[in-house]
């Protein structure tokens, strides 16, 4: 111990003294050796990983929706491209709107240079009054053939009736172009005991020098015969119908020709010929 006079007592042990002049203590002391331990962080919710997916899939679908949306622009800007180049154009023009421009009037260029006409009638075929359309239906009368096995027809009074058609010697004379249902219907008398049978339908046209065949029906008719064998002399009649559609053109004639080993039956409503136009 040491005796001090500025300190109250005058003594002061070497001990206080030394912790007094000695460096201060060191408050904490790092040290680099030592592990590290992680915390392990906590799962997120079930709900955040469900709102994530649907965020992806929104992001997804919209990137899509796009792409749909780019695609369908793009095509309509190349139809409004073409549609633009093509009003300029009389002829697109006309065939693009057929209707209104054939309610307009107007001309139309043909590939080969000529102008026809683009206007519709508003009278078609369906609105055609029936008075109009040619038609015809004969009968059978007393004279049933002529020299050339030309069947001859009633064709005035009884059930006959012609509208815009001729007759003449058992011809029909076609006055207007257009297509037309043909009929004809003959019954003939077997005269043998078998016997040839030949029923045809011929026109005339100013295209061609001879007679055309339409419609033709062949067959051999015999007598019948009764259980016992013996042959019964008595009326056995056959008839044949033909009927079908041709072009007729102004100035043609269609006539019926039979030929055959028999008699006709002269019966009016046994014999019939018509023609009526369908499609001008």
């Amino acid at each position: 111990m040491t005796f001090d006079p500025n300190v109250p007592g005058g003594v002061q042990s070497s001990g206080m003294a030394e912790i007094c002049m000695g460096s201060p203590p060191q408050v904490f002391v790092v040290d680099s050796q030592a592990s590290y331990v992680s915390v392990p962080m906590g799962r997120k919710p079930r709900w955040a990983r469900a709102s994530q997916k649907f965020l992806l899939l929104l992001v997804v679908l919209v990137v899509f929706g796009l792409v749909v949306q780019g695609c369908l622009i793009h095509n309509l800007y190349k139809k409004m491209e073409a549609f633009s180049l093509c009003v300029s154009h009389p002829l697109c023009h006309n065939l693009s709107d057929p209707v209104s421009a054939g309610l307009q009037g107007g001309i139309i260029q043909s590939p080969d240079g000529s102008e026809e006409s683009n206007e519709i009638s508003t009278e078609g075929p369906d609105t055609e009054p029936a008075q109009q359309r040619p038609f015809a239906h004969l009968m059978g009368s007393s004279v049933t053939v002529d020299q050339n096995k030309v069947v001859q027809w009633m064709n005035d009074g009884g059930e006959t009736i012609k509208r815009n058609m001729g007759y003449s010697n058992g011809r029909l004379l076609v006055k207007k172009d257009g297509y037309y249902y043909l009929y004809s219907k003959v019954t003939m008398d077997a005269k043998d005991d078998c016997s040839l049978i030949q029923h045809e339908v011929l026109k005339n046209t100013k295209a061609y020098g001879k007679p055309i065949q339409l419609m033709k029906s062949k067959r051999v008719h015999c007598w019948s015969s009764s259980p016992s064998g013996e042959v019964t002399r008595l009326e056995d009649l056959t008839n044949s119908f033909l009927a079908g559609i041709f072009h007729l053109q102004s100035g043609d004639e269609v006539f019926v020709k039979l030929d055959g080993k028999g008699n006709q039956n002269p019966a009016p409503a046994d014999n019939l010929m018509g023609a009526f136009m369908i499609f001008p």
